[in-house]
């Protein structure tokens, strides 16, 4: 069994900017260079404000992209389900219509967030 070391991870060995953003004011684009576990070596596209923005940016796009492997399991529907059937499930109980509209305002809500988050994460390219 291989003991994995807390300094066994990706890397990121280079960092160059190549332009400064013509859409979006104060932003610029970076070549990031990343060493990868396996050893291979490749490199990725990054836009921020600053290189650490332009890091951070890189990290949470990927985690992103995590989360959204992540719906393909099926889960968006159960918490879709949940949202939309625990209003209901009061509503039944004390005769009030206004759960419903919890309901929808969750949905709502979730959708919302998911779409703010998806333009920040790709604000600037």
């Amino acid at each position: 069994m291989v003991k994995k070391s807390k300094y066994n991870r990706r890397r990121a060995i280079e960092c160059k900017i190549m332009a400064r953003s013509k859409n979006n004011p104060g932003y610029c684009k970076y070549m990031i260079t990343i060493a990868e576990l396996d050893g291979t070596i490749h490199k990725q596209p990054a836009y921020g404000k600053d290189m650490q923005d332009a890091l951070s940016r890189l990290m949470s796009k990927e985690k992103f992209i995590k989360v959204e492997h992540s719906l393909e399991t099926g889960w968006p529907f159960l918490a879709w389900m949940i949202l939309m059937g625990v209003p209901a499930y009061f509503m039944e109980k004390t005769g009030s219509p206004v759960y419903i509209l919890y309901g929808f305002l969750g949905v709502g809500v979730t959708i919302g967030m998911m779409a703010w988050w998806h333009r920040y994460i790709n604000k600037g390219e």
